[in-house]
């Protein structure tokens, strides 16, 4: 699985946010330790919530598909023998 990487202005928002949750939540934290933390958490825990959206993904394009099929017989017409 490729690396989870964020933009420059996407880890600045999500270190934020983690600064804001450890003043609200726990103890402040600094953005050097909110960035390990993030980085630790797009290595080791990134992947569950990728592969959980890909299957979320799997089943929604799943059901379309079904839906598709469905569609495509009421499309049929009777032929005459």
């Amino acid at each position: 699985m490729k690396k989870i990487e964020f933009s420059k202005e996407e880890k600045a928002e999500i270190v934020s946010r983690i600064r804001a949750y450890f003043g609200r939540e726990l103890d402040p934290i600094g953005a050097l330790p909110a960035e390990f933390l993030l980085d630790f958490f797009a290595e080791e825990i990134g992947p569950y919530f990728y592969n959980r959206g890909l299957r979320d993904a799997q089943a929604a394009l799943s059901t379309r598909m079904e839906h598709l099929a469905e569609d495509i017989h009421l499309l049929e017409r009777e032929h005459k023998f």
